[in-house]
């Protein structure tokens, strides 16, 4: 039996306006001239955004700021300035972002080759690069994970976090960072347990449904967390702009019972939890316009599209440690 096939299929816990735990408050939805208050020095503030595409908005301050890739519409350089340049006017005292499909110098290998279905002229990867990722952008709090783990702390003495970063999804249309299905489970099995993960794309069957009625997520992204001990306790993502929220997901998985020849299952052992959230904010198709007269056009960031807001407890362990 594939561990794929020993995933129990969970509950999900979701809310228009977020959920509470005994160790986390989430917020999908609140009044931006009034955001929810942070909740004390014993928590951190973790405010998500992604697919902002080289647009600029008010984001509620926080202790550490997540962004989940597409920081730009097609990666030029004058895209990726205008997003840096906003990040770095953010209150946040810790910034940590990850590239995305949209953002194509900065997978430099497959940009040498495919960068004329995009652009005209071949930008410069190296120069990009260091717009995002260079030791005056650590030294302020900004740090850019591809394919890497990196830790932090937000206070003095306070809770060390681990977090890992990745920009890549399943095969979309020619972009950036793809990856066919044969490659999925070699890509997503270089995910260490952390924290805090951010990707680009979604798994499967978690905030990831399209326009068209399809579930675009990785299922090699889902069995791996499914198989971790201790899976992240916050897994922020991106890309399927469409399913923008946030969920509670319990990870429940049964132990294979080795006498068996028939393949049954003992009952579960454990129910572990990860807070899932698509931060997705820029509106597309038919969410992009305002219900009523007028047709109002929704910005990048505005009603619906908000950056979500997730305080974790400074104590909270990941679970199954």
């Amino acid at each position: 039996m594939s561990e794929s096939d020993r995933i129990v299929p969970a509950t999900h816990s979701q809310d228009s306006e977020g959920f509470h735990t005994p160790s986390a408050r989430v917020y999908t939805s609140y009044d931006p001239a009034n955001p929810p208050s942070h909740p004390g020095e014993n928590w951190t503030r973790f405010v998500c955004i992604s697919d902002t595409h080289s647009r600029t908005f008010s984001v509620p301050s926080g202790d550490v700021l997540l962004h989940s890739g597409d920081l730009s519409r097609l990666g030029r350089e004058e895209e990726i300035r205008v997003t840096m340049e906003w990040l770095h006017s953010l209150d946040h005292g810790v910034k940590i972002i990850i590239a995305g499909n949209h953002d194509l110098p900065l997978h430099e290998e497959w940009y040498e080759d495919g960068y004329y279905s995009f652009h005209d002229n071949k930008e410069s990867s190296t120069t990009i690069r260091s717009l995002v990722d260079s030791d005056a952008n650590r030294d302020r709090g900004l740090i850019y994970l591809q394919d890497k783990r990196c830790t932090f702390s937000t206070k003095e003495g306070g809770r060390e976090w681990s977090v890992y970063g990745s920009p890549w999804q399943p095969y979309f249309g020619g972009w950036a960072f793809n990856y066919l299905p044969e490659e999925a489970s070699d890509r997503v099995s270089a995910i260490p347990e952390v924290d805090i993960l951010l990707t680009h794309g979604p798994p499967h069957n978690i905030l990831d449904k399209t326009f068209t009625n399809v579930n675009a997520g990785c299922p090699a992204l889902l069995a791996h967390l499914s198989k971790m001990r201790g899976p992240p306790l916050l897994h922020a993502f991106g890309h399927i702009h469409e399913a923008r929220g946030a969920m509670l997901y319990p990870w429940l998985q049964v132990e294979e019972d080795q006498g068996s020849l028939n393949g049954e299952c003992t009952p579960p052992l454990e129910t572990r939890e990860t807070i899932m959230v698509n931060a997705a904010n820029q509106p597309l198709g038919r969410q992009s316009i305002k219900p009523g007269p007028g047709g109002q056009r929704i910005p990048c960031g505005g009603p619906g599209f908000q950056p979500v807001i997730v305080d974790l407890l400074d104590s909270v362990t990941r679970p199954g440690l």
